[in-house]
């Protein structure tokens, strides 16, 4: 429950007869937005609170039978912390001032950061079988994503607001830790909150502290890049006009709108199909890129005739014109920052709404990747501007028809070329998401983090075995516990198709970028979950994630925990020559080694002195599998699932796969950029 704000007219009023109440009467408490209804609080850890408030003004907190005073210093900021509780709920907390702001259904229980990239911001509705999880969504899990735009220095506040994992809620929900929550609720019986913090397309040094990139020589040159760019507007125009030249050459353009001219967007255009929206239209195989026209009628009540509306659509991917009874009412370009996930939300006037019959169509072009409607059904509907908080909008989620106006191959970029623009308004940038999603969390008492990134670092994976544990550090720091769980996925198969010369057979960057990710393993209080059996090799962001959420619980469940369980495949201990063969031990074999398919293992590579891989014969003898091949006869060394896209068939009898490895330390033949 919010506090009751001074309205506008009484500061008027106050002004008007010539006097001013004192500070202290007109500021309210406030907290901060990661404290709110709904929110999971770690357990067994103080409970820190913060927020704003009269300077000088004593704020009391009280939960349970707890209770805690302070007092906003000069700035008017106030923060405390409350005695630890143990795993429960629900509690009620209330926090006083002049006012008092009261937050029910909060729970102690294991809070933790989900951050990364595309792949961990992937949304459960668009994951294999993510619809009918959502549907039943999980009581037990609540869900916070910070919402904060990229940031030139550390922001203090978190935008967002604790949710229930309900249907609208998880829907759009990292899938991968949607999965990963449900999991540990359901195995230890105690709530469990998820924070959020991912965005696509983005690498590791955006998500690192600047102070933390200043130290290490090899990457300080990162940031002398971005202060070039932010200090000097003449540079930063010329990187926007050649990053528009790249999207110009590797992405598709909108030519002309000719089903508008057709009149589609009220009727007509011959024969439409039919689809269930919102989804984006690849995942109901249209494997195109694009123009798409979509429509439906929607029956408006009798007393809404006349009365201006609010459509929403939720995202759409990437680009839309929106239309009302064949009337142009909104549109979105590339004007609009991150316009592929950018909310919908229209004005429908007053003089185009009639009761009965009216008509909805969007047009959609998709330049790059996927397209379509890309939010929640509970973000589509249509409702009265004026109307009654307790009138229900109108649903729209469910069948649209549709018609293609323009159909195109898929676009294929090379992303290797792609130039950077360098600022808050490029969210690859160097420190500016760290700055924005994740210094606005520090303090907050956790009991890990769980990472899903590293596509966006694959050209420059001998980099990243400087970058990402040095990042990893830094979070720690930033807590202030050397010891923060960190738990990761390492990169699935993937066939980079936009390659112009494949890689050499045992050699491709994404290989090198996994061997950088295992390498963090050294880090004390780390856990890597593999998932090169369960990528998709035309599709970098593949659709299973509920076994990625299964793998990272595991990792937690044994290392956080203390479990008694088996967490990870098979992974490479020693190897040892055995005449014209190589005998590979391995730890992690549960109770033996077996393979995906039942057949003899897939995926090792042998090679004797002139280091020329060669696909081996495998068979699996106990806890290790002898490998060979008969025009080697003298080998010196093995490597497995090494590779973009490689073969990769073993796994131990708890079912999970082997983690690639080579037990040679040769210089890799794909290209590694330095930093810039």
């Amino acid at each position: 429950m919010t506090s009751r704000r001074m309205s506008y007219a009484v500061a008027v009023a106050v002004a008007a007869v010539g006097f001013v109440l004192p500070a202290r009467l007109m500021a309210e408490v406030k907290v901060d937005a990661l404290i709110g209804d709904h929110m999971v609080v770690q357990r067994d850890r103080p409970l820190r609170l913060a927020g704003t408030a009269a300077p000088g003004e004593a704020v009391t907190a009280t939960i349970a039978a707890a209770k805690a005073t302070a007092k906003a210093d000069a700035a008017g900021r106030w923060s405390m912390a409350l005695p630890a509780l143990p795993a429960g709920g629900p509690y009620t907390l209330k926090v006083r001032g002049t006012n008092t702001v009261t937050f029910g259904d909060v729970w102690a229980g294991e809070v933790w950061v989900a951050s990364g990239q595309s792949n961990m911001e992937f949304p459960l509705q668009r994951s294999k079988g993510g619809a009918d999880a959502a549907a039943l969504g999980c009581s037990g899990l609540r869900l916070f994503t910070v919402a904060n735009p990229p940031a030139a220095a550390p922001m203090t506040k978190a935008g967002g607001e604790w949710r229930l994992c309900d249907a609208a809620n998880a829907a759009g929900f990292s899938a991968a830790a949607f999965h990963f929550g449900r999991e540990l609720h359901r195995t230890l019986g105690v709530a469990v909150g998820i924070v959020q913090a991912s965005v696509g397309g983005t690498p590791a040094e955006a998500w690192t502290p600047r102070e933390a990139l200043r130290a290490e020589p090899t990457l300080a040159p990162m940031l002398e890049a971005l202060d070039r760019a932010m200090n000097d507007k003449a540079l930063h125009d010329e990187l926007a006009t050649k990053l528009a030249a790249w999207e110009a050459k590797n992405f598709h353009q909108d030519q002309a709108n000719r089903g508008e001219k057709s009149g589609w967007a009220r009727a007509g255009g011959g024969r439409w199909e039919t689809m269930a929206i919102p989804q984006l239209w690849e995942n109901a195989g249209l494997a195109v890129d694009g123009a798409i026209w979509f429509r439906r009628e929607v029956t408006v009540p009798e007393a809404w005739a006349g009365a201006e509306l609010a459509l929403s659509l939720g995202a759409i991917d990437d680009f839309d014109v929106t239309y009302w009874n064949g009337e142009r009412i909104g549109a979105t370009g590339t004007e609009t920052p991150q316009y592929w996930s950018a909310p919908r939300r229209y004005q429908v006037p007053a003089r185009l709404v009639k009761a009965g019959r009216n008509v909805i169509a969007v047009r959609v072009f998709d330049h790059f990747g996927g397209g379509g409607f890309a939010g929640t059904p509970a973000q589509m509907n249509l409702r009265r501007v004026a109307a009654d908080s307790a009138e229900p909008p109108l649903p729209l989620a469910g069948t649209w028809s549709y018609k293609i106006e323009r159909k195109l191959k898929p676009a294929v970029a090379d992303w290797n070329t792609r130039p950077k623009l360098l600022g808050t308004d490029d969210p690859s940038s160097p420190t500016v998401l760290w700055n924005a999603l994740l210094a606005p969390v520090v303090g907050l008492p956790i009991a890990g983090v769980i990472w899903y990134q590293g596509e966006s670092n694959v050209e420059r994976a001998s980099q990243y075995r400087t970058l990402f544990p040095l990042m990893i550090r830094a979070w720690r720091a930033a807590w202030n516990d050397p010891k923060l769980p960190f738990l990761f996925v390492q990169l699935p198969n993937f066939g980079d198709k936009a390659a112009a010369a494949k890689p050499a057979l045992g050699e491709g960057g994404w290989a090198e970028l996994r061997e950088a990710q295992a390498l963090a393993l050294h880090e004390p209080k780390t856990a890597m979950a593999v998932t090169l059996d369960i990528g998709e090799a035309g599709d970098i962001h593949p659709r299973e994630k509920q076994e990625v959420g299964r793998r990272l619980a595991l990792a937690a469940l044994k290392l956080v925990y203390a479990r008694e369980i088996i967490a990870s495949g098979p992974t490479y201990a020693a190897a040892l020559r055995d005449g014209a063969a190589i005998k590979v031990r391995f730890t992690n074999v549960a109770s033996g080694l077996t393979t995906r398919d039942g057949a003899p293992p897939q995926g090792f590579l042998i090679a004797g002195a002139d280091r020329v891989w060669k696909p081996a014969d495998a068979h699996i003898e106990g806890g290790a599998v002898v490998v060979s091949n008969a025009e080697i006869a003298e080998p010196v060394a093995v490597r497995y699932g090494w590779g973009n896209d490689p073969a990769n068939t073993l796994r131990n009898q708890a079912d999970l796969p082997a983690a690639p490895f080579r037990t040679d330390d040769w210089a890799t033949a794909s290209v590694t950029a330095t930093a810039k």
